[in-house]
């Protein structure tokens, strides 16, 4: 892997974190840039960054609620964001193509469940595509079915990670 420093989210670090955005998923599943930077500014402390040689190659975005159900589209726009919610929802994990498979989204990932063991959230939730439910069972994720979410109008799996709060 390169030399990747994963840090929160600054402003500055919109065009990046966009770039990475529209790079990771087609246009009708990518958000706008003006939601990459609601995130941005509403919780920058569930929103990392890998970063090398001073560019953003990866990103993750989040927010926190109660609600289990991720078929809202509307959470996505962080209507429902309530920090004090018990379960972190992961909105987007990605990394530059030519980053890919060197360890950059795992770095994420691992910073990200280690926030929300720290924060003593019960849940990590998220949403995927099929073929990378196994990717998140690495991290301990439980697939928990079809979700609702007609997001982009593709099918998406549900995943639960049900955190130990006495670690």
């Amino acid at each position: 892997m390169h030399d990747v420093d994963i840090r929160n989210v600054i402003r500055a670090d919109l065009d990046g974190c966009y770039e990475v955005e529209i790079a990771c998923w087609p246009p009708e599943e990518a958000a706008a840039k003006e939601t990459v930077e609601r995130r941005i500014v509403a919780f920058p402390q569930g929103f990392f960054i890998a970063e090398s040689d001073g560019r953003v190659i990866g990103m993750l975005n989040s927010c926190c609620t109660d609600r289990e159900d991720l078929g809202d589209e509307e959470l996505k726009k962080l209507v429902g964001h309530d920090v004090d919610g018990r379960n972190m929802v992961v909105f987007a994990l990605g990394d530059l193509p030519g980053f890919r498979k060197q360890g950059v989204a795992a770095a994420l990932m691992s910073r990200f469940i280690r926030l929300a063991r720290e924060l003593k959230k019960e849940n990590v939730l998220l949403i995927c595509k099929s073929d990378l439910v196994a990717y998140y069972e690495r991290f301990g994720f439980v697939h928990a079915g079809l979700s609702r979410s007609m997001h982009g109008g593709a099918t998406w799996q549900q995943m639960v990670l049900k955190l130990d709060l006495e670690d």
